[in-house]
């Protein structure tokens, strides 16, 4: 057991060791946030599985809050409705399920992010897909490579197939796009330190 643990760090480890190649593609989606949110917008972010629990935490972290007491930002995951998802299943296909939603729920003003560890997943695809044809932003989180690499505006590749080690990575990368996010739109010294908080949007910005 130790040593598969032991296993499981250091190859953890030798994955992060890789990341900072991702700095600019990371900043990069910062902004392009930032911008959608500026301008009104909202996120519509989704995925399978693991990604879906990924896409709804990512959510949660833009409605609630990450690190600091502030207003909520827009964002909804396409991966929650049941009734819209089997219903779309049902009548168009899985591989509708995300598409069917970005034409009905997304604006030009919008972001539209898809997350698959193996950036081949084919509701993830069509749904970026369907945003890119309305001209709508998309950014996609996914391993190595995959389809959403050559499709998504901005994509950030996890350097490894390793699916595990994948979404362990996406979850991180989620954690510091949102803290930077929130670093950005809100005050940068107001952070929560027990019950004082205080809710103060960073000079010259304005939520809509």
């Amino acid at each position: 057991m130790e040593k598969i643990i032991e296993f499981y760090f250091l190859e953890s480890e030798s994955i992060h060791d890789k990341l900072y190649t991702l700095i600019p593609v990371i900043k990069k989606t910062v902004e392009e946030i930032v911008r959608c949110y500026k301008r009104g917008g909202k996120l519509l972010v989704f995925g399978n599985g693991g990604s879906a629990a990924d896409a709804q935490h990512f959510v949660a972290e833009m409605v609630g809050r990450f690190q600091m007491e502030r207003k909520s930002l827009p964002a909804i995951a396409l991966t929650t409705n049941t009734s819209v998802l089997t219903a779309i299943g049902n009548d168009y296909g899985f591989e509708k399920i995300f598409e069917r939603q970005v034409e009905g729920l997304a604006t030009r003003k919008d972001l539209v992010i898809g997350i698959s560890t193996s950036g081949d997943s084919q509701n993830v695809v069509n749904g970026i897909q369907k945003a890119k044809q309305l001209k709508i932003k998309t950014m996609a989180l996914i391993g190595n490579n995959g389809k959403l690499n050559r499709i998504a505006d901005i994509v950030i590749p996890v350097p490894t197939d390793n699916t595990p080690r994948i979404q362990e990575i996406h979850i991180f990368i989620i954690h510091i796009i949102s803290e930077l996010v929130e670093r950005t739109l809100f005050d940068k010294t107001k952070y929560k330190s027990g019950s004082e908080t205080v809710d103060i949007i960073a000079p010259g910005f304005r939520i809509l």
